[in-house]
């Protein structure tokens, strides 16, 4: 993970340009949405999966039941190995295209649900 870190959930106003908009401010790039804040994360649609990077869902995995996985301009299926090891961690992942993920994630969040999101920046 990068140092970026908003200390606090966001919906999520915009995305594209290679990157997101979220409580007044702008980041370029991908970013995880999760309980403790919003972070910096250097997925991309090349290399959207890796367990490292992944590991703060995890660490917070207590507060999460759903994890919407923004996959890029297209869906991709996430490793048997990774949703295997989200499952153990009671958590539902549900992979989408990342404009999706983001409006399935604002509405989710609206309603006060365990959600977390991974989403990879698109241009």
């Amino acid at each position: 993970m990068r140092d970026a870190h908003y200390p606090r959930r966001a919906p999520i106003d915009a995305y594209g340009n290679c990157g997101f908009r979220f409580a007044d401010m702008s980041h370029r790039g991908s970013i995880l949405c999760l309980p403790s804040g919003i972070y910096g994360w250097t997925a991309t649609e090349a290399e959207p999966f890796g367990g490292e990077r992944l590991l703060k869902i995890l660490e917070e995995g207590a507060d999460i039941r759903f994890l919407l996985y923004g996959t890029g301009k297209d869906i991709r299926r996430v490793p048997p190995a990774l949703l295997d090891r989200l499952r153990k961690a009671g958590i539902s992942c549900d992979p989408m295209s990342t404009g999706a993920a983001v409006r399935t994630y604002n509405i989710m969040l609206g309603e006060g649900r365990p959600v977390a999101a991974a989403l990879i920046a698109v241009d």
